[in-house]
């Protein structure tokens, strides 16, 4: 049997398992899909150990988007806009890494939430690897700007200038801040930090919505109730990233399988298992 896995730390709150067992269900596919908790100064071996086992491809969540990128011997564009990984596939006996996480994330915005990101201004909130692999997919969809905002200013500068070329190419604004000097509000908000799943405070103010923004915080469950219920104290629309995870969990499904899975379907039985 095919052998897939995520990797992370933490992992036991990962619902990739379920996903993609379904997915496999629906759509005829033989596979198994496991979780495995990685220690934080052992992402290389695992990964060598998971493959030497007979795994096929895996998914990888925080903290290791970046170092997955840098073990691949090779990369999707993507990949390497982004820097970062969430997927490692073996082809050929080399690792090939590619990011959906922005692919998932722009279905679920635009498809399932029903907002064009098209003339819209957005903010994202974060420059990590969560940050990275969203950014070029996000400007590929032609909004009137985009503000990359983190803690850090020379991380979220470093990210826009790897992107500056395609938001030239697609006519998008395109700049960095930092968290405290933001003064202007937004169509759409996406948190792209790990507040959320650390139950850290809302990292940015109120003021930066603008009325009936949508406000997405790309953790979900009970990860995101906190973001979710700011956003709707304060007039907006409130989105988890349940259904980024699961058109991302799609798109590596298809490049692994060859055949896209019934994404509407698993999102609503995926919400209700939830509930």
């Amino acid at each position: 049997m095919d052998l897939y896995c995520v990797m992370g730390n933490p992992i036991n709150h990962s619902r990739s398992p379920w996903i993609h067992a379904r997915f496999a269900e629906l759509t005829g596919q033989t596979l198994h899909y496991g979780r495995r908790l990685i220690p934080l100064n052992g992402f290389a071996a695992e990964v060598r150990t998971f493959f030497s086992e007979g795994g096929q491809g895996c998914n990888i969540t925080v903290p290791f988007k970046f170092e997955a990128a840098a073990l691949a011997d090779r990369h999707s564009q993507r990949a390497k806009l982004a820097t970062a990984a969430n997927m490692l596939t073996l082809q050929d006996g080399k690792l090939l890494a590619d990011n959906t996480d922005g692919a998932g994330l722009v279905k679920d915005i635009e498809c399932n939430a029903g907002v064009q990101l098209q003339g819209r201004h957005v903010l994202l909130i974060g420059a990590g690897g969560a940050a990275a692999g969203v950014l070029g997919p996000l400007l590929l969809a032609s909004p009137v700007s985009v503000t990359v905002a983190n803690r850090t200013l020379a991380k979220a500068s470093a990210l826009v200038a790897r992107h500056a070329a395609l938001a030239a190419q697609q006519g998008t604004e395109l700049r960095a801040q930092d968290l405290q000097s933001l003064t202007e509000n937004f169509d759409v908000l996406i948190n792209a930090t790990t507040s959320s799943l650390l139950g850290s405070a809302i990292p940015v103010a109120a003021s930066t919505l603008k009325p009936g923004a949508l406000a997405y915080d790309m953790m979900y469950g009970s990860a995101a109730q906190g973001f979710m219920n700011w956003a709707q104290e304060h007039g907006a629309q409130a989105r988890d990233g349940l259904g980024m995870l699961v058109e991302q969990a799609a798109e590596a499904f298809m490049i692994w399988r060859g055949v896209r899975p019934p994404t509407q379907q698993v999102l609503v039985e995926l919400r209700l298992l939830m509930a």
